[in-house]
């Protein structure tokens, strides 16, 4: 059985895309994308929305001669995670590997069932797409990379009507001020 983690990365205001949907403050530095191959080793399946799968897709058929070693590593993993893409709109003709899913809706029972038959963490991306799962209580763990900018406004990470408690049980500060932490349900 998987556990279910939500990761985001935000400003400090709590945004993960600004108010004009741009979120390039938000790319990471090379010691935060190396962090993000290591952090994924565990992570057998993910859920994503349309958009953040369509983002993703770079990664899918990524084969760049001068890239770095980190981002070959990220590509050769996130090929080997099985997806589950949430849509109405996309077609099975669109999604980059055949072992990729497409869902038309993500019933609260079929994100269980998802983590449930996974053998290893079950990441969820997109607020929202996690946004059902927060408000639920499913999510066992959350993950934050803090950016220091605050954006003003745009798409929240988190659901404004949801309350929860959680411990923290990791933390990091990398050299660019972008602050990691991870907690669990409490």
């Amino acid at each position: 059985m998987g556990t279910l983690n939500y990761t985001a990365t935000v400003s400090l205001d709590g945004y993960v895309a600004d108010a004009n949907g741009d979120f390039d403050w938000s790319g990471p530095t090379e010691e935060v994308f190396d962090f993000h191959v290591a952090r994924i080793q565990d992570v057998t399946t993910e859920i994503l929305g349309r958009n953040t799968y369509t983002l993703m897709q770079y990664w899918q058929t990524y084969d760049e001669p001068d890239g770095t070693d980190a981002e070959h590593e990220f590509a050769r993993r996130w090929r080997d995670i099985t997806k589950v893409v949430a849509s109405s709109t996309m077609t099975s003709e669109q999604l980059g590997a055949s072992s990729d899913r497409l869902v038309s809706r993500l019933p609260l029972d079929d994100i269980r069932d998802v983590t449930a038959s996974a053998d290893g963490d079950v990441a969820i991306f997109g607020p929202t797409t996690a946004a059902p799962a927060i408000r639920a209580g499913l999510i066992d763990v959350f993950e934050f990379f803090t950016v220091p900018m605050i954006v003003g406004g745009g798409l929240r990470a988190l659901p404004d009507d949801v309350r929860l408690a959680l411990k923290l049980t990791d933390q990091r500060t990398f050299n660019n001020g972008l602050v990691y932490t991870r907690y669990e349900r409490a």
